[in-house]
C-alpha cells in the first residue's frame, strides 16, 4: 500500500475513540487499535523493500507555487522510528486499558495520545522541512494535552505548561533553522539538504544552522540545560510516561541529530557543542536519579541520563558512535518503556510510587517484581541484556575519540562514572521497591494486576531478553539499515557478539557495576551529603520566571496599550514617517514621465468636495449628526471618484458600504454620550496636526509619484484570461469567484465569524437608553413618521428586484454578490427603521445564522465540487447553452459561489444591524446563560 497511509491512518484514528467511548471499554481500545495496526502493517510490508537499501517515497502536491508538497520517504531510520511508535504505542492502548480509572475519559485520552502518535509518524516519515516542523509543534500539543490529561491536579497543569513552553520555544528556533537551510540549499525536500552537505557546511549560515536546530532538538530530547521540563511532566498518567517519555517525544531530539547528523556533523563546532551537551546530560541525570524516591521521579531523571549517552554518541562524530547511538535508541526504547509501565502497576496495585512505603514487594507480586527487575538489569547493562551491548559500544567508542584533545581521557572515566551512577540508581529501584523489608503504610494491598496489564510488559522484557543473547538474529539489519540511513553512506564493520573477551571495555563495565554496588552500600553516606544543599524545585523557578516575563509584558502592554485611540494612531503614523523618511529623501524625481489627466470641471468639483467635507468632518467632530453628514460626503465622492476612473464595480460597493456604515453609525452614535468632552489639549492639537501634515505630504508624494509613472500591472493578465479562463467580461467579479475565489471564501468565513461575534456581545449588552437629544429636548413621539413607511415599503420591491438583477449581471456587468448583497440588507434595514422591530418581526421570518451558514456552506461546497472532476478546489466551470425563445446564456459554477458570497454578505449585515437596533426595543436579543 501507499506510503502515504502511514500517518493518515492514525490520523483518522483520532476519531475512532471519540465514536466508540460510549461502548465496552475493551471495545474501545481494541477499536482505537485497528488503524494503527494497519499502519503497522503497512510499515512491515514495505520493510524487505528498506532493509534492502532502498528509499520509499510518496508525496502529493501542497503549495506547488513555493515547491512545497506533503512528501514522506521511508528508510532504515525512518523505519526503526515507526516500528518503536507504532509497536509501543500498540502496547500502549492495551495497558492504558487497565490503567485508566472508569472516571477518566478513555476516548477523550486514546484520541490525544493517537494525534500524538500520528505527529511522530509525520516527524519521522516526512521528507520536508516545513512539513516536518509542522508535525514537531503538533507534538507539543499533543503532549500537552497529553501530560494535562488530569488536569484537576495542579502539578498536571503546571507541567504540561513547562513542557509546553520549553519545546515550543525550540520549535521556533528550529523553524529558524530551516528557513536558513532553504535559503541555502535553495529547496526544503530533506533529500536535497542531504545532497548539499559541502553547501550547508561552508556557508556563513552553517554556525546560525547548527545552533538553531540543536537548541530545537535539545529542548525536545530534554538535554541539558533544558532537561528540567521532562521530570515534571511525570505528573501526566504513565500510559503516557512510558510512551512519550521513553519511546517517542523525547526520541524526536534524538531523531532530529539522526536525520541531519550526515548535514551537520563534520565540524569543531558540532563536537564541541553536542559531545559537552551530552555528557553534562549524562552526568546529570545519572547523579539525581538516584536521590529521588518517586519511581517516575527515578525514571524520568535515568531517561535524561540515557539520552544524554545517545547525544555524546552521536557528538563524537566516529562511524561506530552513530552506530552505538542508534542500537542504545532501540535498546533504551524497550527496556525503559517496560519500566514505566511496571511503576505503573507497581503505584496502581499499591497505590503509592513513593519508594520509602515500597518495600518487600516481591512476596506480593512476585511476577511483576521479576520483569521490572530483568528491565531495570538491562538498564544497568548486565550481561545477556540488550542494555549491555550497547553501554559496552559506547564505552569502546568513549576510548577511540579526540574531542577534547589533549584532554580526551576525561570522556571515558566520566562516561565510566555515569555507568556506575546507572547501576546504583537500578540497584535501589530494585531492592528498595522488591526487598528491603516490608511495605509502610501503603493506601491499599499489593497484588498482581490484570492478565493483559502485564502482557505489554512482557513483550518488551522479552524482546529484551532476545536482543541481549542473540542480537545479530533479532536486530541486526534494522540496526544495520537504520546505521546506513544516518551516516548516508557505508557503514562500518562492527560486532553484535555477545563476548568479545577481556579487553578495555568490558574492564570499564566491571568497574562500573562494582562502582555501584559500593556506592547504593554506602548510599547513606551520600544521601547525607547531596541534603547539605537546597532542592530546587524547577517548577517554582519556572513559574516566577513567567510571572516576571509577564509583569515586564504588563508593563510594556500598558505603556502601548493605555487605551487612547489618538496615542496609538500617533504611535503608528510616527514610526510610518521613521520608515519611509530615508526612501522619500533619496527619492531625487517626484513627477514621471506619464502624461497628466486633463483636470476638467467634474473633477475639481469633486476634489473640493472631497477636502472640504474631509475638513468639515475634523471641525465638526463633536457635532455628531453634522459630522456623519460630512462623513458621507466624503464616501460619496470616492464612489464617484471610482465610477470616473473606469472601475463601476468599486464605485457601486463603496455606494453600498457607505450606506450600511452610516446606517451602523447612527445606530452606535445613539447609545454613546451626547456630548463629547474636549480631549486635546492646545499642544496636541498642534503636534497632532504636524503630524497629519506630515502624513499627507508623504503619501501625497507617493501619490503623484505612482500616478505619473508607467506600471507594470498584474491586471493584463486578468484582463487577457478572464473571458477565456472564467467565463465572465467583468474582470472584478470573475476574479472575486475564480482567480482569487479562495481569498474571498476566507474573507466572507472572516465576515460571518465577525458578525457571529458581534452578535454574541449585543446579547450581552444591557444599555441605557437616552431619553432626549444633548440639549434635553425629548425625542418625538412619532416614531415612525407614515410618509417614510409608506415610501420604504413601495421602495422594497424595487431595491430587491434591483439586487437579483446585480447579482445576476455580475459575472459580465458589474454587479456580483456582494454587492447585491449589500443593497437587499439595506432594503430591509430601511423596513426596520421605517416601521420599527415589532412590525417586521411579524412578517420577516429570517434566521440570519442560518443565512451565515447557509452561504458558507454553498460557497465550500461549490469549491469542493471541482475536486469530483479532477480539478483543483474552486475551479470554475461554464458552458453557453441555447433555448427556444429565450436565446443563448451562459450557465457557470461561479454563480453558485457568488450565491454564497450573497448570502452571507446578507446574513452578517443583517445580523449586526438588525440585532444592534433591537437593543432598544422589547425585542431585545435574549440572554441566554452559559451552560
Amino acid at each position: 500500500m501507499n506510503l502515504l497511509w502511514v500517518p493518515l491512518l492514525p490520523l483518522l484514528g483520532t476519531l475512532v475513540p471519540l465514536l466508540t467511548g460510549r461502548h465496552n471499554r475493551t471495545v474501545c481500545a481494541w477499536m482505537t487499535a485497528l488503524l494503527p495496526a494497519a499502519a503497522l502493517f503497512i510499515v512491515l510490508s514495505h520493510a524487505p523493500a528498506v532493509l534492502s537499501g532502498e528509499t520509499l517515497k510518496a508525496s502529493l502536491p501542497w503549495i506547488p507555487a513555493l515547491k512545497l508538497e506533503l512528501a514522506f520517504r521511508l528508510d532504515g531510520l525512518g523505519l526503526l522510528f515507526s516500528l518503536l511508535i507504532l509497536g509501543i504505542g500498540l502496547l500502549v492502548i492495551l495497558y492504558a486499558r487497565y490503567y485508566l480509572s472508569p472516571k477518566d475519559s478513555m476516548n477523550r485520552f486514546y484520541s490525544f495520545l493517537i494525534l500524538f502518535m500520528t505527529a511522530m509518524l509525520g516527524i519521522v516519515l516526512s521528507d520536508n522541512l516545513i512539513q516536518l516542523w509542522v508535525f514537531w509543534e503538533l507534538t507539543s500539543i499533543s503532549s500537552f494535552l497529553l501530560i494535562s490529561f488530569w488536569n484537576h491536579k495542579q502539578e498536571a497543569r503546571r507541567g504540561a505548561r513547562m513542557a509546553l513552553t520549553v519545546t515550543g520555544a525550540g520549535g521556533m528556533a528550529l523553524l529558524a533553522g530551516f528557513l536558513l537551510i532553504g535559503q541555502v540549499v535553495g529547496s526544503y525536500q530533506i533529500d536535497d539538504v542531504l545532497s548539499h552537505v559541502i553547501q550547508i557546511r561552508e556557508s556563513g549560515y552553517y554556525p546560525a544552522i547548527l545552533i538553531l536546530v540543536l537548541l530545537g532538538a535539545f529542548t525536545k530530547s530534554a538535554q541539558f540545560p533544558f532537561h528540567f521540563w521532562l521530570p515534571h511532566a511525570m505528573a501526566a498518567p504513565t500510559p503516557v510516561s512510558a510512551y512519550l517519555h521513553s519511546a517517542t517525544m523525547v526520541k524526536a531530539g534524538i531523531f532530529l541529530m539522526a536525520r541531519f547528523y550526515p548535514v551537520l556533523s563534520g565540524t569543531d563546532m558540532w563536537f564541541l557543542i553536542v559531545s559537552l551537551t551530552g555528557l553534562s546530560t549524562l552526568l546529570l541525570g545519572a547523579y539525581f536519579a538516584l536521590f529521588k524516591h518517586d519511581l517516575k521521579g527515578l525514571l524520568a531523571y535515568s531517561t535524561i541520563s540515557h539520552l544524554g549517552l545517545i547525544t555524546l554518541l552521536l557528538g563524537m562524530d566516529t562511524k561506530l558512535a552513530a552506530v552505538a547511538a542508534v542500537f542504545h535508541i532501540i535498546n533504551h526504547a524497550t527496556f525503559k518503556a517496560s519500566l514505566f509501565m511496571a511503576a505503573g502497576i507497581i503505584d496502581h496495585e499499591s497505590g503509592s510510587r513513593d519508594m520509602r512505603q515500597l518495600n518487600g514487594l516481591w512476596k506480593y507480586m512476585p511476577y511483576t517484581a521479576t520483569l521490572a527487575m530483568v528491565a531495570a538489569s538491562s538498564m544497568a547493562g548486565v550481561p545477556l541484556l540488550n542494555g549491555f551491548l550497547s553501554k559496552e559500544m559506547f564505552f569502546s567508542e568513549t576510548l577511540h575519540q579526540s574531542t577534547l584533545g589533549s584532554l580526551s581521557w576525561i570522556v571515558p572515566v566520566l562516561a565510566t562514572c555515569g555507568g556506575v551512577f546507572s547501576v546504583a540508581y537500578s540497584l535501589r529501584f530494585i531492592h528498595d521497591v522488591f526487598f528491603n523489608g516490608e511495605p509502610i503504610d501503603l493506601p491499599k494491598t499489593p497484588h498482581e494486576p490484570p492478565r493483559y496489564m502485564k502482557l505489554p510488559v512482557e513483550i518488551l522484557v522479552a524482546l529484551c531478553l532476545l536482543v541481549g543473547i542473540l542480537p545479530g538474529y533479532v536486530i541486526g539489519d534494522l540496526l544495520h539499515s537504520a546505521s546506513a540511513a544516518v551516516l548516508q553512506g557505508v557503514v562500518p564493520e562492527y560486532s553484535l557478539a555477545v563476548w568479545h573477551g577481556f579487553n578495555l571495555p568490558l574492564a570499564m563495565s566491571i568497574l562500573a557495576f562494582l562502582g555501584g554496588l559500593a556506592i547504593y552500600y554506602n548510599r547513606k553516606v551520600l544521601f547525607q551529603f547531596q541534603a547539605q544543599f537546597p532542592e530546587a524545585d524547577a517548577k517554582e523557578v519556572f513559574e516566577r520566571g513567567m510571572k516576571r516575563t509577564m509583569a515586564i509584558c504588563r508593563q510594556v502592554h500598558g505603556w502601548l496599550e493605555n487605551g487612547s485611540l489618538q496615542r496609538y494612531l500617533l504611535l503608528m503614523l510616527t514610526f510610518s514617517i521613521a520608515l519611509t523618511a530615508a526612501p522619500m529623501m533619496s527619492l531625487s524625481q517626484t513627477s514621471g514621465t506619464r502624461a497628466h489627466l486633463p483636470a476638467d470641471g467634474v473633477v475639481i468639483t469633486g476634489a473640493v468636495l472631497l477636502v472640504l467635507g474631509a475638513l468639515a468632518t475634523v471641525i465638526w467632530h463633536r457635532k455628531r449628526m453634522i459630522a456623519l453628514l460630512t462623513l458621507s460626503i466624503v464616501g460619496l465622492i470616492v464612489s464617484v471618484a471610482f465610477a470616473r476612473f473606469s472601475a463601476p464595480d468599486l464605485a457601486l460597493t463603496q455606494l453600498s458600504v457607505e450606506v450600511v456604515t452610516i446606517i451602523l453609525l447612527m445606530l452606535a452614535l445613539f447609545f454613546l454620550p451626547q456630548r463629547t468632552p474636549k480631549e486635546s489639549s492646545p499642544h496636541q492639537v498642534m503636534r497632532d496636526l504636524g503630524i497629519s501634515a506630515m502624513i499627507g505630504g508623504i503619501v501625497g508624494t507617493l501619490c503623484y509619484a505612482l500616478m505619473t509613472r508607467p506600471l507594470e500591472s498584474i491586471s493584463d493578465y486578468f484582463l487577457a484570461n478572464s473571458k477565456t479562463g472564467g467565463g465572465g467580461t467583468n474582470v472584478v467579479n470573475v476574479i472575486l469567484v475564480d482567480f482569487r475565489g479562495f481569498d474571498t471564501l476566507g474573507e466572507i468565513t472572516v465576515l460571518g465569524i465577525a458578525a457571529l461575534g458581534i452578535f454574541k456581545l449585543i446579547n450581552r449588552m444591557r444599555l441605557f437608553m437616552p431619553s432626549g437629544d444633548e440639549r434635553g429636548r425629548p425625542w418625538a413621539s412619532d416614531r415612525y413618521p407614515v410618509i417614510l413607511a409608506v415610501v420604504s415599503q413601495l421602495l422594497l420591491p424595487l431595491a430587491l428586484l434591483v439586487s437579483v438583477y446585480i447579482f445576476l449581471r455580475g459575472h459580465n456587468m458589474p454587479g456580483g454578490g456582494f454587492i447585491a448583497g449589500l443593497i437587499t440588507s439595506v432594503a430591509i434595514i430601511q423596513q426596520y427603521v421605517a416601521h420599527g422591530v415589532e412590525f417586521i418581526k411579524n412578517r420577516l421570518h429570517l434566521n440570519y445564522q442560518w443565512l451565515i451558514g447557509s452561504g458558507l456552506l454553498i460557497a465550500t461546497a461549490t469549491g469542493i465540487g471541482s475536486w469530483f472532476f479532477g480539478k483543483p478546489f474552486l475551479t470554475s466551470w461554464f458552458d453557453h447553452f441555447h433555448l427556444p425563445l429565450v436565446g443563448e446564456f451562459e450557465l457557470a459554477s461561479a454563480m453558485l459561489f457568488d450565491l454564497g458570497v450573497y448570502l452571507t454578505v446578507v446574513g452578517a449585515t443583517l445580523l449586526i444591524l438588525a440585532n444592534l437596533g433591537k437593543l432598544t426595543t422589547a425585542e431585545r436579543p435574549v440572554h441566554v446563560e452559559e451552560p
